[in-house]
């Protein structure tokens, strides 16, 4: 073993090596600054220039780019309240309220250190554990990732916000649009409506921008100023690194999580950085302030999400299966340059393994001193008006949620989801939860069925089964003492004119909890099982939401409307939530009508126009730029723009074509 790791340690540290990991770490920094597309995206891009090169350095380019994308997509989730990746949504949470304090540079140092921090612990981890991992990785059947997937549901109680029946229900409704399209036992579609595109179900980057990105967005705009209310970004650079070693336990604990979770196939990065924020949230004793600007929240899923890259590679290597859909083309680079994962890789290729080990480490050290050295420019962003900004980010949104399937029904799911969020935003029901739900879904339905086909109900008996269920049993205790101690410290909220909005929403939701019960009717008994259970519970949940509604006085925490919380209400300036929603819809019928490019340069220039003041020659050359700059990215990348009914029926020049 030491020979094997002796030779990995001189061929990672020859010119030759780091000069192609420098190029992956360069483009994955730049893929992971460009929110919504992710690890797979950049892999993808990879692929066709490994044709030829040799092993060694065909690796050390993925290898770059696999490490450094979990810390560059933290930028836009700081600063922009968009998720980077699906590995970087928990981050939002705590890291956008931070920017939007004036406290950028102390969220994003805080949270390179933390990522520096978890690649380094992932490959330090891995480096002794790939030699026993096999047996450890193979003693987790359906059974123990079902229980899995239960623990990760147990983080919503500790993201619940004022009313937990509000959060529960909020994740059931996410547990059951996960459960949208074919059903795993059976193959049935479910809750379709007869339209194909729902057939695959709703993809996970359209569902997290909606859900996310689009209410932020609105919000920003209806407060008509920059992001950060501070003209100066501070000196909060070294007290980010401050905060990390006051907590260096946590970032500890959550890089333990994030080896585990990263090496369990099918769990993947889009759940890690939720148990880890849930883990936060849950040991911390003090008087917290997660949600609204707590550090804490910027640490542990930072740790996590780059301890998990170390973690995936383990069954990868190993067995030859991904833990996530990046690994998935990780793996299919491997197999081009000529090498088979499998048990060779522990035996006889041990010191490549290592060079891919190490590999990872100091692209983990590279990705972040380059994330570093550019966040003082980047984090300025903050301080820009916002109606500046914000049709740039809807056209990245837009563009990085169209390439989910290539399909313009993206774009229509992205609307509706972002106006479901901005609802769920202005009423208190927690996005975070939703999420958690719509992620775990589909793996909770697809482990159960597993654990009972082979193992019946005595998969409940198996001693992984047990132990994860005492921590699952621990966390839920931890969860209710959590609340009950939260309700007694709810202070309650004003008083405002009318309840009408809020319990048509509530009643809207137990009426889709209604219909996934009827739909789970109309199929066989494996297809519709799950979708009953789910919405059978939760919509007597709901039902007790609406009652709730009806019957408190006003001033209770179940009745809270961000409407009059935030002054908006009363201030005659501020426009609509659904004047946003508007333009925004304005663009996706425009995509539909003429294409996208067309779309997106009408919508740029009035919008510059109309909300932020500019004139016709300064909004038509930001216009150009920005079209240019997305044409571009377009071609080096290989990726697609919708096309409309115009460029269907005629014949027209690119780029309009």
């Amino acid at each position: 073993m030491f020979s094997e790791l002796l030779a990995a340690l001189q061929t990672i540290l020859t010119l030759h090596h780091l000069s192609y990991m420098l190029g992956g770490v360069l483009l994955g920094l730049a893929i992971g600054i460009f929110p919504g597309l992710g690890g797979i995206a950049g892999l993808s891009l990879l692929l066709p220039f490994l044709y030829g090169m040799d092993p060694v350095s065909a690796l050390a380019m993925l290898i770059g780019l696999v490490a450094v994308i979990p810390t560059s997509d933290t930028f836009t989730s700081v600063l922009m309240g968009i998720p980077g990746s699906s590995g970087s949504q928990a981050t939002v949470l705590d890291g956008f309220p931070m920017a939007k304090n004036g406290q950028a540079a102390r969220a994003l140092s805080a949270a390179f250190a933390s990522s520096l921090f978890g690649g380094l612990f992932g490959a330090v981890v891995l480096t002794g554990f790939v030699l026993i991992a096999r047996p450890v990785i193979l003693a987790f059947g359906s059974g123990e990732l079902f229980m899995l997937t239960l623990l990760g549901l147990t983080m919503v109680g500790s993201l619940a916000g004022k009313s937990l029946v509000k959060g529960l229900s909020a994740c059931g409704l996410g547990v059951l649009l996960g459960s949208v399209g074919s059903a795993p036992a059976t193959g049935e579609y479910r809750m379709t409506f007869g339209n194909f595109y729902l057939m695959d179900g709703i993809p996970l980057v359209v569902v997290g921008l909606g859900i996310f990105a689009l209410p932020e967005i609105i919000d920003l705009l209806r407060q008509n100023k920059p992001i950060s209310s501070a003209s100066k970004l501070g000196s909060g650079w070294l007290m980010g690194v401050k905060d990390f070693l006051a907590n260096k336990w946590l970032a500890v604990r959550c890089s333990a999580i994030g080896c585990i979770i990263g090496a369990l196939p099918g769990l993947g990065g889009s759940v890690v950085d939720w148990i880890a924020y849930g883990h936060a949230v849950q040991t911390t004793k003090d008087k917290p302030n997660f949600g609204h600007g707590d550090v804490r929240g910027v640490i542990a899923p930072e740790s996590s999400n780059n301890a998990k890259e170390g973690g995936g590679l383990v069954p990868t290597l190993l067995f030859g299966i991904p833990g996530s859909g990046g690994m998935a083309v990780f793996l299919g680079g491997m197999v081009l340059v000529g090498l088979e994962p499998g048990p060779a890789m522990v035996s006889t290729d041990l010191d490549v393994t290592y060079t891919i080990i190490w590999s990872l480490a100091l692209a983990n050290v590279f990705g972040a001193a380059a994330c570093m050295l550019i966040s003082p420019w980047v984090a300025k962003l903050t301080t820009v008006r916002y109606a500046l900004l914000a049709p740039f980010m809807v056209m990245v949104i837009c563009f990085a949620a169209f390439q989910a399937t290539r399909d313009l029904a993206d774009l229509v799911s992205l609307l509706a989801i972002g106006v479901l969020g901005v609802l769920m935003k202005r009423f208190d029901w927690p996005r975070p939860a939703f999420l958690i739900g719509f992620v775990l879904s589909a793996g909770m339905e697809t482990y159960l069925y597993q654990a009972i086909q082979f193992d019946g109900i005595g998969f409940l008996l198996r001693p992984g089964v047990m132990v994860i269920g005492a921590i699952t049993l621990l966390s839920l205790i931890l969860m209710i003492r959590q609340n009950m101690k939260k309700s007694n410290e709810v202070e309650t909220t004003a008083k405002v004119p009318t309840r009408r909005p809020q319990v048509i929403f509530a009643v809207l939701v137990n009426f889709a909890f209604a219909y996934g019960i009827y739909d789970g009717y109309q199929q066989s008994f494996l297809g519709g099982i799950f979708p009953i259970a789910v919405a059978s519970g939760m919509w007597l949940l709901s039902t007790i939401v609406v009652v709730q509604l009806l019957t408190r006085p006003e001033g209770s925490p179940i009745y809270f409307d961000n409407e009059y919380e935030q002054g908006y209400a009363h201030d005659s300036n501020t426009e609509s939530i659904m004047h946003y929603v508007y333009w925004i819809a304005g663009l996706v019928i425009g995509s539909y009508l003429v294409g996208y490019v067309i779309s997106i340069a009408i919508f740029f220039c009035a919008f510059l126009m109309n909300k932020a003041g500019m004139s016709l020659w300064r909004s038509l050359a930001t216009t150009v730029a920005a079209s240019g700059f997305l044409l571009g990215l377009t071609h080096i990348m290989l990726l697609d723009l919708p096309i409309g009914l115009l460029q269907e029926t005629v014949s027209l020049p690119w780029p309009l074509g």
